[in-house]
């Protein structure tokens, strides 16, 4: 039997107005209220009005918000919310590339609980679902300068490992990376993804 969904009030305990503080506190706390799988719901520009309705009627413990809605969206869906940020791939970017954390974090706020480092493709209508990974660089950067990123984008079995022990994120986002066919989940690559990921993490733990 389910237990009662996770609540605002249980994981937005950061008071701290600086979001490099908020997010490694609210990272904190989500581990020690995740004793067990998470709901989360996945939206992209849908108004606040129908997601607040639709946390309700699932019971959903987190929103994710994948559009164009900004980051004070999060602080209007009913819910601890992570926002997406899109990682764009694709043209002459280099310039993008090496002010991408300063931009980061001048318009990151404190309202998402967590942020969700995604693959786009440039020019591209919405984000996310591309099956390709982004530079991995860039998610390091960000954890360099003390936001606990999850990283999405183009995972799979096959390369989760060398994505967490060269990053080591907060956590890590699949879809399509483990599926049979669109829209199927294949057990044994779901499987194979979570073996791989715990025991990289846990080797790339190691003496610290």
């Amino acid at each position: 039997e389910r237990t009662e969904a996770v609540t605002a009030t249980d994981i937005s305990t950061s008071n701290s107005n600086n979001p490099v503080a908020h997010f490694q506190q609210t990272a904190l706390t989500l581990e020690r209220k995740s004793k067990r799988p998470l709901v989360v719901g996945v939206f992209q520009n849908q108004d606040s009005a129908f997601i607040k309705e639709m946390v309700k009627e699932c019971g959903l413990d987190l929103v994710q918000l994948h559009g164009k809605e900004g980051m004070q969206a999060c602080a209007e869906t009913g819910a601890p919310t992570i926002r997406v940020v899109d990682m764009e791939i694709g043209g002459d970017d280099a310039a993008e590339k090496s002010n991408f954390v300063e931009s980061l974090l001048s318009e990151a706020t404190t309202d998402p609980v967590a942020l969700l480092l995604d693959t786009s493709i440039k020019g591209a209508g919405a984000g996310g679902g591309t099956g390709q990974t982004f530079d991995w660089n860039l998610a390091e950067q960000v954890q360099n300068a003390g936001i606990p990123v999850l990283i999405a984008g183009g995972l799979q079995p096959e390369n989760v490992g060398d994505c967490i022990s060269q990053v080591r994120p907060w956590g890590v986002d699949v879809s399509s990376g483990v599926e049979e066919k669109p829209g199927t989940k294949d057990v044994q690559k779901v499987k194979a993804f979570c073996q791989t990921a715990r025991s990289t993490a846990l080797e790339s733990a190691k003496g610290f």
